[in-house]
């Protein structure tokens, strides 16, 4: 009886560990795949006229929560640099969630050129890529917990940069 029991423990610790390595499989596969994505952009830098590859991320399954934490510390940095050195102020929300991918006034880094698009062509955008009509991983995540309301604000501001922009090189 005890053989019999200590078999069943020993299957399910087996079956526990099978499904465990292939989450952890599932999330380097993951990983493999934003390295190879951001392997595969270009910035150009506006100052040198150059194109600027970025550096590729290197991550195993046992290094990934520590290396999660370091790259969020450098793209909450990137962020705020970003929000703060453009040519006029842009909120918070933008600064938060956009200014990294798309710029600090929206003229594109790894994202798309915003700049010059209508706040009605944002918001269908922004409602498309939340729906998930529109298939992109990093924008679903962004704003899935975004509300109706913050995607408008967000879609007027991102409307006005183009005036804000013509303004300010008066």
């Amino acid at each position: 009886m005890i053989k019999k029991i200590i078999a069943f423990v020993a299957t399910l610790l087996a079956i526990w560990a099978v499904v465990h390595i292939a989450g952890l499989d599932s999330r380097v596969h993951k990983l493999d795949k934003i390295a190879t994505l951001i392997q595969n952009t270009s910035m150009e830098d506006s100052k040198l006229g150059t194109q600027v590859a970025p550096e590729p991320i290197k991550t195993t399954a046992l290094d990934t929560s520590v290396k999660d934490k370091e790259v969020e510390d450098k793209l909450r940095a990137l962020k705020e640099k970003a929000g703060n050195i453009a040519a006029f102020n842009v909120s918070p929300l933008y600064k938060k969630s956009c200014s990294s991918c798309h710029g600090n006034i929206g003229q594109g880094i790894i994202g798309s050129k915003l700049i010059g698009k209508s706040a009605e062509v944002i918001l269908q955008d922004l409602q498309d890529f939340k729906s998930g009509k529109r298939k992109n991983y990093v924008m679903y995540g962004l704003l899935g917990n975004m509300s109706d309301a913050q995607l408008q604000e967000l879609s007027t501001e991102i409307g006005t940069f183009q005036t804000k922009l013509d303004e300010s090189t008066k």
